[in-house]
């Protein structure tokens, strides 16, 4: 059931660039929760909006422990939320905030997105609950629900505003950021060069999307089978705390080499960057490099960015670290190859095979496991929306104060009959 939610009080700490966290707060306070915000740096006070209960966090990251000890004291804090859950500061928090007995809202991006978000307790990614369910539990569960999946929606819009308000975010950090000299970002750039990277992207963002459809059409009447590489942002925390490569580039010679290695001589393999990809490294010039080295040139392909579809229509397999692109090859029947910790890292849908052989003749997914799969997480942790466009947010707004009142966990809501109920997209505005 939903809490009365005058016992419930809640201390955000760093949440997605934009104005989602400042528009929960405001309708966790409307439901009668206690709302306070804790602030790191310029950005994370200027997307608050001016709301009330801002407490600014001037200290040193060693300071943090105790700061946070105290926060949760000094206001009777019964709930935590944030974004993401791998960034030191949050990492500290989760564990004492266990300890505590604080229930921990964390939200992520969606594990089926774009269309969605992901809402747990405890944990996400490589930390989530799911990491410990098997696909029989999670079809069991579904036997307590007569719903159907949701379809996504015709369009969100997020990718333009997700990059707008991540350099406008860098920007406050760099002109108004003097009250935070402590601050230090949880990602390994300057925050000049992540901005300017930020800033150049969205400038680039016309004459990318034209390299992007050129290099795409090519490779779709080419004629040529060929297997597609989902790649990461190398500063990912998916990437950083749950795979087994220290870099981007590491990956890549692994996927080559094993390429070279196994598969068929007139196939060819596709690199497919992350669409927030800024250029940090020069991956281009790194595989023509790696395929030269291997004797692969002319059959080593890279893609800027962009959506996923068009490759996907043709592709014989796909690999990835354990980006949530992978859902999409999943949906469609596509043989999949993991190498990191991911809640999709299932026996019944991911190869287990040696790279070399995966690319020779590789083992196809259990659809009908897959489904099930799929069916659990939209009926449980992820909820229709996105933390970017106002039509995105408006529809997660419509959902997930429910469910953060309520005592239950979306997984364990599922198992009590006690989910939350659906809306339909169909009718989003």
């Amino acid at each position: 059931m939903i809490r009365p939610a005058p016992d419930r009080r809640f201390l955000f700490l760093q949440g997605p660039h934009g104005p989602f966290f400042h528009r929960l707060g405001r309708m966790l306070t409307a439901a009668g929760a206690v709302v306070h915000r804790v602030g790191f740096n310029a950005g994370d006070r200027a997307f608050w909006m001016g709301a009330p209960n801002y407490i600014p966090s001037y200290g040193t990251p060693e300071d943090w422990p105790e700061t946070f000890s105290s926060l949760v004291e000094a206001h009777r804090i019964t709930d935590i939320v944030l974004y993401g859950d791998t960034r030191p500061v949050h990492a500290d928090a989760i564990s004492r905030a266990r300890a505590l007995g604080l229930r921990v809202h964390v939200f992520e991006e969606g594990y089926m997105r774009p269309w969605w978000v992901t809402y747990e307790r405890g944990g996400s990614n490589g930390h989530s609950r799911l990491m410990d369910m098997s696909v029989p539990e999670m079809a069991r569960a579904l036997t307590l629900s007569d719903l159907d999946a949701p379809e996504p929606p015709a369009h969100w819009g997020d990718m333009r505003q997700h990059i707008f308000y991540g350099a406008l975010y860098h920007w406050f950090l760099l002109f108004r950021n003097r009250d935070y000299a402590n601050f230090q970002p949880h990602r390994s750039l300057p925050i000049w060069t992540e901005a300017l990277l930020y800033t150049r992207r969205l400038g680039l963002m016309p004459w990318l999307a034209l390299e992007r459809m050129a290099a795409t059409a090519r490779i779709t009447r080419g004629g040529y089978p060929y297997h597609l590489v989902l790649m990461q942002l190398e500063h990912d925390s998916s990437f950083q705390v749950h795979s087994p490569f220290q870099s981007m580039e590491a990956f890549l010679e692994v996927v080559v080499e094993g390429f070279a290695r196994g598969a068929p001589r007139h196939h060819h393999l596709v690199f497919k960057a992350h669409p927030l990809e800024n250029g940090r490294a020069p991956y281009k010039r790194l595989l023509s490099d790696l395929a030269k080295r291997h004797g692969l040139t002319g059959r080593v392909h890279y893609v800027p960015g962009g959506k996923l579809a068009r490759l996907l229509n043709h592709a014989r397999t796909a690999v990835t670290v354990n980006s949530t692109a992978a859902q999409q090859v999943l949906w469609r029947g596509i043989p999949l190859k993991v190498f990191g910790r991911a809640v999709y890292a299932k026996e019944e849908f991911v190869s287990t095979q040696p790279l070399p052989e995966f690319f020779a003749q590789p083992t196809r997914p259990n659809g009908q496991a897959y489904r099930d799969y799929r069916r659990y997480l939209l009926e449980t942790s992820q909820l229709p929306g996105g933390f970017y466009s106002t039509s995105g947010r408006r529809q997660l707004l419509r959902q997930v104060v429910d469910m953060m009142l309520a005592d239950e966990d979306p997984y364990d809501a599922l198992k009590s009959g006690k989910a939350a109920p659906r809306q339909s997209l169909r009718i989003v505005t």
